[in-house]
């Protein structure tokens, strides 16, 4: 522990000296530098503070929020000076070279490295800004994105179905529900027959989403709320003061959720049923590569169920889909999933996708399509650790069956 707190205080060491290579060429007044020495100092101090002071038991994640806002805003983005830096570094040496076989002099090219210390210090107050808006604005602006699609074996009753799906609302990451209003109310303008919920509906404790029931509760769905668990509903992540307070958590968890109107599937289905015409809505507890938990069991979850009949699959882990869904006998035509959270941060637009979560999972956002079966992976709709946004938006999902 001692020998790598040494190696990371090196290496912090280090990125603030460069930095400040950069930031002394634009500011070459003393009081510029030294103000810049203390912010900087302060700024690790509190962080440092945080780090060692961390109450993992702690139900409140303002102090985990507060560390990864500071690594993210004032730490994360001097890479981005770094790198300009380097670019001139290597450019002088690779000039030193050419004048040293060539006999010429070493030109050192000070405003080259004046306008390179400006993009990048310019680029870190960019960066800084974004995740800082993200933090402010960016969790609420939950996007509604539609999806048509056509379902084999749908019965004509069900023609223009319409479902909502919501997943990973980590209730513990906010400190104000009455600011998801606008984004309830979004889901109340669709006016869906079904609203599902895909998991990871708190952080760790069940506690978390009480103050959410009066919110959650004013959902409205012409054929009833359904939830399934995701892997942080487990309270894995947390510590607790026995193993039955922890096996109670869930319990608990399913009671808040039935008091805002949602119905938990744990390996289950429910049959929806119009004109006489069936539809299932199948869910099953958290199902992902290790080391998460592998409780999902499609199996039971689908006894009973005709393989040729409509059915849409609610499963909070997209891996469950390749590993496990695509190649069961079950033919389940849709799955539902979320956990990705499109890591809250990348490019969402309509031709470029790009989130960092992509070279962990190849299925992160939107439709996908393998062996004649779908997946739909939701963004969406709070946040963890990071409490905010950059370029991914919170989703609410509507779908439109045909």
């Amino acid at each position: 522990m001692r020998k790598s707190l040494v190696v990371l205080t090196g290496i912090i060491f280090l990125l603030e000296f460069y930095v400040f290579q950069a930031f002394k060429t634009l500011f070459d007044k003393p009081v510029a530098k030294t103000l810049y020495w203390v912010i900087t100092g302060l700024t690790y101090a509190t962080l440092l503070y945080l780090t060692l002071t961390l109450n993992r038991a702690s139900q409140d994640h303002r102090q985990i929020q507060i560390v990864v806002c500071i690594f993210l805003i004032f730490v994360l983005p001097k890479i981005l000076v770094i790198v300009f830096l380097l670019i001139d570094d290597l450019l002088r040496l690779l000039q030193f070279g050419i004048g040293y076989f060539s006999n010429r002099e070493e030109n050192h090219f000070p405003e080259r490295r004046k306008f390179l210390s400006a993009a990048g210090l310019g680029l870190f107050g960019l960066m800084a800004l974004l995740f800082t808006d993200g933090i402010i604005f960016g969790k609420y602006r939950h996007k509604v994105r539609r999806v048509k699609l056509k379902i084999k074996g749908l019965p004509a009753s069900f023609r223009g179905y319409k479902m909502v799906q919501i997943s990973d609302l980590h209730s513990g990451s906010f400190q104000h529900p009455e600011k998801l209003k606008p984004a309830i109310d979004l889901i109340n303008a669709q006016r869906a027959d079904l609203v599902l919920f895909t998991g990871d509906v708190v952080n760790d404790y069940a506690a978390e989403y009480k103050r959410f029931i009066p919110l959650f509760s004013q959902i409205q769905a012409k054929d009833g709320k359904f939830a399934v668990l995701g892997n942080h509903d487990y309270g894995f992540y947390a510590e607790w003061q026995s193993e039955e307070e922890q096996k109670q958590n869930v319990p608990d968890l399913i009671k808040n959720l039935a008091q805002s109107g949602f119905e938990t599937l744990r390996n289950e289905h429910r049959v929806i049923e119009k004109n006489g015409d069936k539809f299932y809505v199948i869910g099953v507890e958290n199902w992902g590569v290790k080391p998460f938990p592998q409780f999902g069991d499609l199996d039971k979850a689908s006894r009973g169920i005709p393989p040729e009949a409509a059915k849409i699959l609610m499963s909070h882990d997209p891996s469950h889909f390749d590993e496990v869904v695509k190649k069961h006998p079950s033919e389940v035509q849709l799955t539902l999933s979320g956990h990705t959270h499109g890591m809250q941060f990348g490019l969402d637009l309509k031709n470029i996708k790009w989130s960092p979560v992509q070279y962990r999972y190849s299925k992160w956002a939107d439709l996908y399509e393998s062996m004649g079966k779908y997946l739909y992976v939701n963004r969406g709709f709070g946040v963890i650790a990071y409490p905010g946004r950059v370029g991914v938006h919170p989703e609410i999902t509507v779908f439109e069956l045909h």
